[in-house]
C-alpha cells in the first residue's frame, strides 16, 4: 500500500480557501470552464446524484453543464458552515450551504451538502466528493421555481425545468 503524502493542516486550509475564492469568481461571472484546473489532471469528482467524473475534461463538462443551467446557476454562493482537516489523509471535510436568491416573495432557500476534498499538493485537489440528499435539493429547486414563476421572476430555463421536473406550473 502506498502511503498518502502528509501535508500540514495549514497548507490544506490555505489551498481550500484559494479554491473557494476561485469558485466565488466562477459563481459571480457564470464562467465555469476554469473549475477543472483546480484539480490534478487525473482527479476524480464523485457527485452521488449525477455520477463520478474522472479527469479534468469530465469535471469541466459536468461543472459547465450543471452550474450554467437551472438550478445550479441560481445558487448565489457556497458559504462554508464548518470545516475540519485530517492532515494525515490530506483531507478537508466541510459543510457547504447552497443558497438561492429571493424568488420574489422574500423566501430564502438553501440546502447543505458535505464536501470531502483530498489535497494533492501544489494547491491542487485530486478528489472531491459531495454528499447530500438529492430529494431535498429537488424540493428546494421546485419550490424556488414555483415562487419565481408566480412573481414573474422565472426565465425560460427555470420554466422549462419546472415543466420537466416540477410537475408543471
Amino acid at each position: 500500500m502506498i502511503a498518502a503524502p502528509v501535508f500540514a493542516a495549514e497548507e490544506i486550509i490555505e489551498a481550500y480557501a484559494a479554491f473557494h475564492e476561485q469558485v466565488a469568481g466562477f459563481t459571480a461571472t457564470g464562467e465555469w470552464e476554469g473549475y477543472a484546473e483546480l484539480f490534478t489532471p487525473d482527479a476524480e469528482y464523485v457527485e452521488h446524484a449525477m455520477g463520478t467524473f474522472r479527469g479534468r475534461d469530465e469535471i469541466r463538462d459536468w461543472a459547465v453543464r450543471t452550474m450554467t443551467s437551472y438550478p445550479g446557476r441560481m445558487m448565489t454562493g457556497f458559504p462554508i458552515s464548518w470545516q475540519v482537516v485530517d492532515a494525515t489523509q490530506g483531507r478537508l471535510v466541510c459543510e457547504v450551504l447552497n443558497p438561492m436568491p429571493d424568488p420574489g416573495d422574500g423566501t430564502m432557500l438553501t440546502e447543505p451538502n458535505i464536501t470531502i476534498m483530498t489535497y494533492a499538493g501544489d494547491g491542487l485537489f485530486s478528489r472531491e466528493e459531495d454528499v447530500y440528499n438529492p430529494l431535498r435539493f429537488h424540493t428546494m429547486a421546485q419550490r424556488w421555481a414555483r415562487i419565481a414563476a408566480e412573481h414573474g421572476n422565472a426565465d425560460e430555463d427555470v420554466l422549462s425545468w419546472l415543466d420537466r421536473f416540477g410537475g408543471g406550473r
